[in-house]
């Protein structure tokens, strides 16, 4: 198989346009958050309210009036990101395109502000009066044909919706796809939006953080818990056949090292499962088929979010995987970035170039059923491997090893 490196990133978030950004973010350890429109009353008294929204005119300089027309917020997220990640690629514009260039974008719920719309007009107005520019960005797979319109990219083209998975997993699937030489070049990551109907229906089921005095924080592997910060943005990396990077001068960020993928069958369709001994001895042994041994890894970005089903499994997955060996530091990006949106990826890549983030000053005392304690925010330097995780509602798993290409 070919081995394949990561040369460009993209990637918008609540704290702004860019990596720097979010490194601040993630160097200060509390998330940046804003109110959810609750104008149409879909929120309860006691709702949660806020969320890590993008800043507004945040995207304007990458995407013209006429071009965001077209698109639904998630869509523009994506085109956003992508543009960003093939100029951090050092890509001339337009030379993505062609039948070697592949899209993999995971998304855990699409649009659905244009799903509320349509909707809406459905009920208010009759069938016959939907909009076929509503329809068109209904869809999941909208953000990744549009990214593709965008650089003119006719390779395959694939969307994966595993919920809180789905990011990692497309980045996997773009992975895949230089590997066995199907692509040369992927435009792969994650892109979610909020919408207020979303951001209601997530707190109805109580999955949003919301303590009994009313704060919202994300206390990831705390012992009070209480769910996690939903997140809107996208994060884009660029994946490229690591000898035809190297042919044109490319900045080799990351080499993908390894991926494990798993099902947890415990799990039910919306919720967490109770499986973390199968899916740590999947982990276990699908690192040593690839060559790769835990004693190898020097830190764990995990996907934990404050999710209070989640974040246990999270961790007894690890450490059932890790099993007698010391683990390593645990870095918890999501306490900072939120849940979807990609955000969590962007900080997995930065983690592997050494960027310092502290302990979330949210995370209050650790669950004592858990017993893991994420990484206090002492300064490590770069990382040789980075393992990445992620495990989601209704049992998906997946896992990425990063390492230097030095």
């Amino acid at each position: 198989m070919r081995p394949v490196v990561v040369t460009g990133l993209g990637t918008l978030s609540s704290p702004g346009a860019g990596e720097e950004c979010l490194a601040a973010a993630l160097r200060n350890g509390v998330p940046i958050t804003g109110e959810v429109d609750r104008s149409e009353g879909l929120h309860g008294p006691h709702f949660a309210r806020t969320a890590c929204l993008l800043p507004r005119d945040v995207m304007d300089p990458w995407l013209s009036t006429r071009q965001a027309r077209r698109m639904s917020p998630a869509s523009r997220m994506a085109v956003v990101a992508a543009a960003m990640a093939v100029k951090d690629a050092g890509m001339e514009e337009g030379s993505f395109a062609g039948d070697e260039a592949a899209v993999a974008l995971g998304t855990a719920f699409g649009s659905t502000s244009f799903t509320y719309k349509l909707l809406k007009q459905i009920r208010d107005e009759g069938a016959l009066a939907v909009s076929p520019f509503l329809f068109m960005e209904t869809v999941a797979n909208a953000h990744a044909g549009q990214v593709a319109l965008a650089h003119s990219a006719t390779g395959a083209n694939f969307t994966i919706s595993q919920r809180e998975a789905s990011g990692l997993l497309a980045l996997c699937r773009g992975a895949d796809l230089v590997r066995h030489g199907r692509s040369s070049r992927v435009l792969a990551g994650a892109v979610d939006e909020v919408s207020p109907i979303q951001h209601a229906a997530l707190a109805a089921y109580r999955a949003l953080a919301r303590d009994a005095m009313g704060v919202e924080r994300a206390q990831v592997f705390g012992a009070n818990r209480s769910g996690f910060l939903v997140a809107e943005g996208a994060t884009i990396w660029m994946l490229e056949d690591e000898q035809a990077a190297r042919g044109r001068g490319a900045p080799l960020r990351a080499r993908i090292a390894a991926i494990v993928r798993a099902n947890d069958c415990t799990a039910e369709a919306t919720d967490w499962g109770v499986g973390h001994q199968h899916l740590g001895s999947q982990l276990r042994a699908g690192l040593a088929r690839q060559g790769i041994d835990l004693d190898s890894i020097d830190r764990v970005v995990s996907g934990a979010s404050g999710a209070l089903r989640g974040d246990r499994l999270e961790g007894l997955t690890l450490i059932s995987a890790f099993g007698a060996k010391a683990l390593p530091p645990i870095l918890c990006p999501k306490a900072v970035t939120g849940e979807y949106g990609g955000g969590f990826l962007a900080a997995a890549l930065m983690a592997l170039d050494g960027v310092d983030w502290r302990l979330a000053r949210t995370l209050g005392e650790v669950d004592p059923n858990i017993d893991l304690r994420p990484h206090g925010g002492e300064s490590m330097g770069p990382a040789q491997r980075v393992l990445v995780t992620s495990l989601a509602t209704g049992g998906a798993g997946c896992w990425l090893v990063l390492e230097r290409s030095d």
